[in-house]
């Protein structure tokens, strides 16, 4: 079981825990939303909770939900700039559909 970052995506966490002056890491999960029943949630962690699955990829912490981590098992998290967009794009391997606008999937 894993998550990953690629150095991008650290970079950007890094900077941005850096700035904000509090933080442990990146924490990720999925809600169920949007036309294909499943959306990523992405946040940043000042605290692990206790039933937390963690990883730590290019030195920044992943914390991961326990009821999560079959859907995003294997993802990597990259950070990308393309023209005047700039985001975080998810790698997942389980994802079998995505919806047209790009903001849910199943597996």
């Amino acid at each position: 079981m894993s998550i990953t970052l690629t150095q991008a995506a650290a970079n950007h966490v890094q900077s941005y825990i850096s700035k904000r002056g509090k933080g442990i890491g990146l924490r990720l999960g999925v809600r169920t939303t949007g036309c294909s029943g499943l959306a990523y949630k992405l946040e940043f962690a000042d605290a692990a909770h206790p039933e937390d699955l963690e990883f730590e990829t290019n030195g920044v912490r992943v914390l991961v939900d326990p009821k999560s981590l079959p859907y995003l098992n294997g993802t990597e998290l990259d950070y990308a700039r393309e023209g005047l967009n700039e985001g975080f794009k998810f790698r997942n391997p389980n994802v079998k559909d995505e919806c047209g606008c790009g903001e849910s999937f199943n597996v």
